[in-house]
């Protein structure tokens, strides 16, 4: 039943995923883009930890932790220029 639900909710953030790529593609400001991109590494982040679980692995949720706060940081960053106060 678990693997059943991981199945499931791999597939629907590899949906919002995609969904994401279209509006990194077709975004009419950098805003669209850089909010985009903040839900690629969101859901990237829990296709890494739905992996983790599946593998027995724990070592990918630290991955994911990095990789999670390293996109943190590259919004943040992102947001001060656009701002223009970088």
């Amino acid at each position: 039943m678990v693997n059943t639900l991981m199945s499931v909710s791999a597939v629907i953030i590899l949906l919002s995923m995609a969904l994401a790529v279209l509006r990194f593609i077709k975004g009419k400001t950098s805003i669209d883009r850089v909010i985009a991109f903040d839900i690629m590494t969101i859901a990237s982040v829990a296709l890494i930890a739905i992996i983790s679980y599946q593998a027995h692995r724990v070592i990918y949720l630290d991955v994911a932790i990095v990789y999670g706060l390293l996109s943190f940081l590259a919004v943040i960053i992102i947001a001060k220029y656009l701002e223009k106060s970088l």
